[in-house]
């Protein structure tokens, strides 16, 4: 019986790419050697006429002239080396041999340069040798012909190298690596530390995923009474609600690996790429299930087919969406793998992505509300030294319609601007200019204003706070300045309410307040500005989206022209009538000069208030709530504030 050969067959020696670079760098130096064209071979250089001094001193021994390449050696005599002139070349002599030349020069017409040495020669009484040379370097002309092939080879290697899988026999029998998954693994045990303690606010969120984490624990609670495996989770809001930290939570509590890429991962150049990185991330989710798969920004691929396809040729995207369409689809009810998506686009998707069986739910990641940002405060606070008075109450209330991502970037501008004041802690003024900040831009107090333009700039800016503060459904205000930030000369700073409906007073109060501004200017100095770009563009779009969306006008009635699907490209087609076109317009007109009368008859009423205020803002720059409760007293009470002093 054959004795059996339990050592195991022998690797095969890995080949290094070393021994490429080595064989180049051998090249170089060769070339460098045999041509006579390294730095420490090389004699220093002289001019024609310096040698025809030499030859007249009786230093030069001889003179070798190459006639093919018009360059010619100088070789000195035994007595020339010991001159103090001649110690450059004393100190390359030591370096070189006896056969290499002291001095080299090039020279220009042979003829000339013959007939300049023989005289130099004829008017000293050395004798020096005078020899006609060619330069017969075969071996380096040839290594100089082959040089840059070999350096583009080496070159090519380097690169196919770097691209390829490092196995030619390997799976599939693949060189590149071009068609594997670009995703990011996180290890349950190492990496995701992230968890649900860490998301602040996202409630409605939170208990929507919970169940994600709670059937990758444990599976055997759901589909042991028959329940299916959730295929995916689409998160669907605004940009930075935080939809990503909440993927990595729901990951951090499973503590199972985690997948994650962008969309725009599974994009290349090359044809069939795309598809080819689909089935390889599903392919590694499945051998390392359970696990969840990750997209962010998904619309980079789950776009709708079939758009903007003019020239009906094969699309690469499309064809990536395809694929992803059957993976998910194709995942088998034990696999445990779920797919979390996230996009801001959620109506630009492709319906087959959406529907039931693939993104089994779409979960709506909104902007916070004031509780829920007092807690996202919490959580950015923590590493930042604030003052002990800091009240995370009144941050919240000044911060509306701010995500997640403008909290954190408020609390780190904020320590940015107390360190640059010299403070130890950041306090209450700190968040206040993070906030000036962020929103209006950086001040520009040494821009420069003519007082003219000044005075209307105040009283611009006076006319918004006082119609704001006469009208009931206007935003109460927070302060008025007249120093420039970012691009604009002055601002009017509000607290808006948080509505969850908007009325047509309300809308129609709001729009007064923005056209104050160019009322004060004409009531004061009866003309107008372009400083009131912003604000009438500001009307504009609220005046139209009353007449078109809303459906708030008598005139066009009950009826919407938005399409919340985003199919209608209204660049191209409008769903309505030119009749009905002119009436929108007429009607978008008629409202903002309603609203713009309106501001007029305000500041008419009040016009020495106006005044005090403005003039009290051009010494101060900066006037706040309290200077304009002394200018025109307590402000009314809405509807809505006398009902909350009531409940309280």
């Amino acid at each position: 019986m054959a004795k059996e050969n339990n050592n195991p067959t022998p690797k095969r020696p890995k080949f290094s790419s070393y021994w490429i670079y080595g064989v180049i760098l051998l090249f170089i130096i060769g070339a460098q050697f045999f041509t006579g064209g390294s730095g420490w071979q090389t004699p220093p250089d002289i001019t024609p006429a310096k040698l025809q001094e030499f030859i007249k001193t009786g230093d030069v021994n001889k003179v070798v002239i190459i006639t093919n390449t018009r360059q010619a050696k100088v070789y000195l005599t035994d007595d020339a080396l010991k001159k103090d002139i001649h110690k450059n070349a004393q100190s390359k002599s030591k370096l070189m041999t006896a056969q290499l030349p002291q001095y080299q020069l090039k020279f220009g017409d042979l003829q000339n340069f013959e007939d300049e040495v023989t005289k130099a020669i004829q008017d000293s009484d050395a004798s020096t040798d005078v020899i006609f040379d060619q330069d017969n370097n075969l071996f380096g002309d040839i290594l100089l012909t082959i040089l840059p092939f070999v350096l583009i080879i080496g070159i090519w290697i380097f690169l196919m190298r770097r691209m390829s899988g490092g196995a030619t026999g390997g799976a599939g029998g693949q060189i590149f690596n071009i068609g594997k998954s670009k995703a990011r693994l996180f290890d349950e045990k190492t990496d995701m530390k992230v968890t649900f303690k860490d998301v602040a606010g996202l409630e409605g969120a939170k208990e929507e995923v919970q169940e994600i984490v709670d059937f990758l624990k444990n599976p055997e609670k759901y589909t042991s009474l028959g329940g299916k495996i959730p295929k995916g989770a689409l998160l669907v809001g605004p940009p930075g609600t935080g939809k990503t930290l909440l993927a990595k939570a729901v990951a951090g509590e499973a503590k199972v690996p985690f997948f994650s890429l962008s969309g725009s991962d599974f994009v290349e150049m090359f044809v069939g790429v795309g598809a080819s990185r689909v089935r390889d991330l599903f392919k590694q989710a499945k051998d390392k299930s359970p696990s969840i798969i990750f997209i962010d920004e998904i619309d980079a691929i789950g776009r709708a087919r079939g758009k903007n396809n003019f020239t009906g040729s094969n699309d690469e995207r499309e064809n990536t969406l395809n694929q992803l369409l059957t993976e998910m689809d194709g995942f088998g009810t034990n696999t445990n793998v779920i797919v979390l998506a996230a996009t801001n686009r959620a109506d630009i998707l492709d319906k087959a992505l959406m529907r039931a069986g693939r993104f089994d739910r779409q979960i709506y990641v909104d902007l916070p509300d004031v509780r829920e940002r007092k807690e996202i405060f919490e959580v950015h606070l923590k590493p930042i030294k604030t003052a002990e008075t800091l009240d995370l109450e009144f941050l919240a209330k000044q911060t509306p319609g701010f995500s997640g991502a403008d909290i954190a970037n408020v609390c780190n501008e904020a320590a940015l601007i107390a360190a640059r004041n010299g403070k130890k802690a950041v306090d209450k003024q700190d968040f206040l200019d993070a906030v000036d900040r962020i929103v209006g831009g950086l001040e520009k107090k040494n821009k420069i204003i003519t007082p003219e333009e000044k005075k209307t700039i105040a009283f611009h800016e006076a006319g918004h706070a006082t119609v704001s503060w006469m009208l009931e459904h206007a935003a109460p205000l927070v302060k008025v300045t007249i120093v420039p930030r970012g691009q604009s000369l002055g601002a009017a700073w509000y607290l808006p309410e948080e509505r969850l409906i908007v009325r047509p007073e309300q809308m129609a109060d709001e729009m007064c307040a923005t056209m104050g501004g160019r009322a004060a200017e004409k009531v004061m100095f009866d003309k107008i500005s372009t400083g009131a770009l912003s604000d009438l563009e500001k009307v504009t779009k609220q005046a139209r989206a009353m007449v078109t969306i809303y459906g708030l006008n008598d005139q066009i009635g009950n009826l919407t022209f938005y399409d919340s699907s985003g199919q209608t490209d209204y660049n191209f087609s409008k769903p309505y009538s030119e009749e009905t076109a002119q009436i929108i317009d007429k009607e978008i007109s008629r409202i903002i000069e309603e609203q713009y009368k309106r501001a007029i008859k305000i500041l008419e009423d009040n016009k020495d208030k106006l005044t005090i205020l403005a003039e009290h803002l051009l010494e101060k720059e900066v006037i706040f709530k309290d200077d304009l409760e002394r200018i025109f007293g307590k402000r009314p009470f809405t509807k809505e504030e006398e009902q909350q002093l009531q409940e309280n």
